[in-house]
């Protein structure tokens, strides 16, 4: 007699096996990201042994992040960049092969607040080492003056990639945004057919509405004007350069090299900290613009504000846009003044609490709330938002501050 039930039970229990082995692989993976996680301390809980690459990924994590407060025993995390810029150089190429762009950015930052390596980005061999970003430029412009000689080359090669992938990513849809915020500015009143602006044009002619023939009769035509080559508008970017503002520094100078391309627009480009640098005849290159700042120091916003206020020659034509976190150390009373006395002549006044992918920043909340009674509300703003800010402020209508929530 054949046992049946023996010569069929290979196929479940090959079938078993193959369904443990596809259930481990998630598990194990998962151990395998918390050991990286966690570090290796006898406390993980992962009894998860790394081995090659992943050996080689978890010292460069140790690198940075194995110093806590616990002591270290045994193969733990005890690995450190110390002072060196050679083994630093390496381990920013290591960290390169092993993670994702987005995640060499942290960790280079990371790098730079907890362990001390502003100073070794002196080095030129580092520079050409990191992966250059936003906040890499910021911390190079602060060590710049200090930089030797041998290094400010390519320290400006750094910060020109840098500013040129930020140029290809915003410039072409500023210039359209902006170009048609400028059209529509100039309403004329015998447009061409193509350049009649419907809505406005049947709101003015509801009169003449024909209900026999269900029809307006538009005796009045409102069109778009079309931007003369002639300056049409004027733009100051008012930039505070402190130690916090520094993505927006970087940021603004790229907006304000775009902006003064703009044959329609005359744009002015004002830096200051305590003192006040116009850098307006430096905007045909945003590094030069960048390596005329010098992030630091105090802040007077009221000072700032004087100097642009006097340079303001057609203020129904003019928008200022302010970029700082209101961190006063002038005249408090002085600068709302000012800022309403701009108003009141017809400037379009701008507060940006930031211009830069990092959301709401540290600001003075007071000095906010009194620029918002005066119909001025100040804002964080992202880099992909500000064209449209500036289009609203030169059209004059509401700006599109973003939700708080």
């Amino acid at each position: 007699m054949t046992d049946t039930t023996a010569g069929q039970s290979p196929a479940p229990v090959q079938a078993s096996a193959q369904a443990s082995a596809q259930a481990a692989g998630p598990a194990r993976e998962r151990l395998r990201r918390w050991r990286l996680v966690l570090g290796g301390d006898q406390a993980d809980g992962t009894g998860c042994t790394l081995s090659g690459r992943d050996a080689a990924m978890d010292g460069a994590l140790a690198a940075l992040y194995g110093k806590g407060d616990k002591a270290q025993t045994g193969r733990d995390r005890s690995a450190g960049l110390g002072a060196s810029a050679p083994s630093v150089a390496r381990w920013l190429g290591d960290i390169r092969d092993y993670f994702p762009s987005s995640v060499v950015q942290v960790m280079q930052r990371d790098a730079i607040d907890r362990l001390g390596l502003a100073s070794l980005l002196l080095e030129p061999e580092m520079l050409q080492a990191v992966e250059p970003d936003v906040h890499l430029v910021g911390t190079l412009l602060s060590l710049h003056k200090a930089m030797p000689e041998t290094t400010r080359e390519t320290a400006r090669a750094v910060v020109r990639k840098v500013v040129e992938e930020l140029e290809k990513r915003l410039a072409t849809r500023t210039r359209a945004t902006l170009t048609g915020a400028l059209d529509r500015s100039a309403r004329v009143q015998r447009p061409r057919h193509h350049d009649i602006d419907w809505n406005r044009t049947i709101a003015a002619n509801l009169k003449h509405y024909l209900p026999e023939y269900r029809t307006i009769v538009p005796e009045r035509l409102i069109g778009y004007g079309r931007a003369a080559r002639s300056v049409k508008k004027e733009v100051v970017l008012c930039i505070d350069q402190s130690g916090s503002m520094a993505a927006s520094v970087v940021y603004a100078s790229v907006f304000g090299a775009v902006l003064a391309s703009m044959r329609s627009i005359s744009t002015r480009l004002v830096v200051f900290d305590t003192a006040v640098v116009d850098l307006t005849d430096q905007l045909d290159d945003p590094v030069d613009v960048l390596f005329g700042t010098q992030l630091g120091g105090g802040t007077d916003i009221n000072r700032a504000l004087a100097y642009c206020q006097e340079r303001i020659t057609r203020p129904a034509e003019t928008v200022v846009v302010l970029i700082s976190d209101l961190y006063e150390g002038g005249i408090r009373d002085e600068m709302l003044k000012r800022v309403a006395a701009m108003k009141a002549s017809g400037v379009q006044f701008v507060a940006l609490l930031a211009l830069s992918d990092e959301g709401a920043p540290a600001y003075d909340r007071e000095h906010a709330a009194a620029l918002a009674a005066l119909g001025a509300p100040a804002f964080a703003c992202t880099p992909d938002l500000f064209p449209e800010v500036m289009a609203a402020a030169l059209e004059k209508r509401p700006l599109p501050v973003p939700d708080p929530a």
